[in-house]
């Protein structure tokens, strides 16, 4: 019986106080280490082709380091070689972070998933949107706290055609000088549709970072650090990148179609919409403001694949976890407020998402149906990307994390889906 409670203890131990900082066998956890291989075979290939300048992809299974590895340089002019530590603009990659964070504020109370959010920034109170004739007239549902975690507020980027999208690109958000401002220049701006009707990509992950900080009493950044970098030990995530590890900081790249060629983005203080100021940050940005390395994602993916506890700290709940990562698209789209009134832009309704096999939860992408997806996985997958093609996904079926790190800007190549293969076809126990 003794024995019995031991194991228990060590197994217990083991999950509470698991430290990526090694790379075992991964046969120990039911990988074919030559199966692995094809990453590998698939990094090297993309790096030798002219694809992408470097990658660095880390996978653990069942809290065990099975893979890191580096190919390539740190960029088309700069040919360094690449290294695991270096530092990656993460982009979307931060809105489950920022996901993460109001939700241990919910855990506190601080607010119900159907509070409206005038309730914490009263400035988006009188919002417009654009009715069939192309006038602009009163919004008639109030935002939820819910729909604009789920991308279901009406918000969006800017993207494409239409006179929403003119009037955000006109308004040079990500140019605001404080949170208050991105707020003010927010509140001038009509919804793409009613609250509720459609799932739109949109900055109302940026919002909700606005709404932590209301709601902590800090900046942003202060709450990240104190709430969940400094606590599962994220030191190389940050907002601004600190002088002395700026020699880390990998340069970007975007794809050139016109020439079928890669070519580094100059950055300056000047050029936001290229990089963004990563040196003296005055709007930290909830959508996609952090930088990052593979290892610092790693220990954020598999935190929350073990239910919000990482190396003996706990930042959240497990059952919060898990509520997170259920499809909210149902509940998020109400189909209120008179979706006939609404153009429709470029927005994906919950049945079109679901017939695809995709679902959206509190921050995180689903996939619903692994058959419909088109791609190897299991049902419940959960992950997120970011602009310049970085991409981790967490598999709680088969207890994986995965997280995939190069820096260029719309890329062509399918690297995001044959990465998904290689990872799954090497797996020799499955839990499926």
């Amino acid at each position: 019986m003794k024995k019995l409670h031991l194991l228990i203890f060590l197994i217990v131990y083991n999950l509470c106080f698991a430290q990526l900082d090694k790379v075992i066998d991964p046969e120990l956890v039911g990988v074919s280490a030559k199966r692995l291989n094809r990453v590998s075979e698939i990094s090297n290939n993309y790096v030798s082709e002219g694809k992408v300048p470097g990658i660095v992809t880390i996978i653990a299974r069942k809290g065990k380091l099975i893979y890191f590895e580096a190919f390539g340089n740190r960029g088309i002019d700069d040919k360094r070689k690449i290294k695991k530590n270096d530092l990656f603009r993460i982009y979307s990659m931060t809105k489950p972070v920022t996901a993460l964070a109001a939700m241990q504020l919910y855990e506190k109370g601080k607010f119900q998933l159907n509070d409206p959010i005038t309730k914490y920034v009263p400035e988006l109170n009188n919002l417009k949107r654009y009715n069939s004739k192309g006038g602009l007239v009163d919004v008639k549902t109030e935002i939820t706290m819910q729909q604009l975690l789920t991308h279901t507020a009406g918000f969006t980027y800017g993207w494409g055609g239409g006179p929403v999208a003119k009037k955000y690109q006109e308004a040079k958000l990500w140019e605001s000088s404080s949170s208050k401002k991105f707020i003010e220049k927010v509140s001038s701006l009509p919804l793409l549709y009613e609250p509720g009707i459609k799932w739109h990509y949109s900055i109302a992950v940026d919002i909700t970072g606005v709404i932590i900080e209301r709601l902590s009493g800090k900046t942003f950044s202060e709450y990240l650090n104190d709430n969940i970098f400094i606590p599962l030990g994220m030191n190389d995530t940050f907002f601004e990148v600190p002088n002395n590890k700026l020699n880390r900081f990998l340069p970007n790249h975007y794809y050139d179609k016109t020439n079928n060629s890669l070519l580094t983005i100059k950055e300056d203080n000047t050029n936001i919409k290229a990089g963004t100021n990563y040196e003296k940050v005055k709007f930290y940005s909830g959508g996609g403001g952090l930088v990052s390395t593979a290892m610092d994602f790693m220990i954020f993916s598999e935190c929350v694949r073990n239910g919000g506890l990482y190396n003996g700290k706990r930042i959240i709940g497990p059952k919060t976890v898990k509520f997170m990562t259920k499809n909210h698209l149902s509940r998020s789209l109400s189909g209120k407020g008179g979706s006939g009134e609404s153009p429709g832009w470029d927005t994906t309704s919950v049945d079109e998402a679901e017939s695809d096999g995709f679902g959206f939860g509190l921050g995180f992408g689903l996939v619903t149906d692994s058959v419909k997806s088109s791609i190897i996985g299991s049902d419940g997958e959960y992950s997120w990307g970011g602009a310049a093609g970085t991409i981790f996904w967490i598999d709680p079926v088969e207890e994986i994390s995965v997280i995939s790190m190069i820096q260029l800007m719309g890329s062509p190549w399918p690297l995001r889906q044959e990465l998904k293969v290689a990872t799954y076809q090497s797996l020799i126990d499955i839990n499926e």
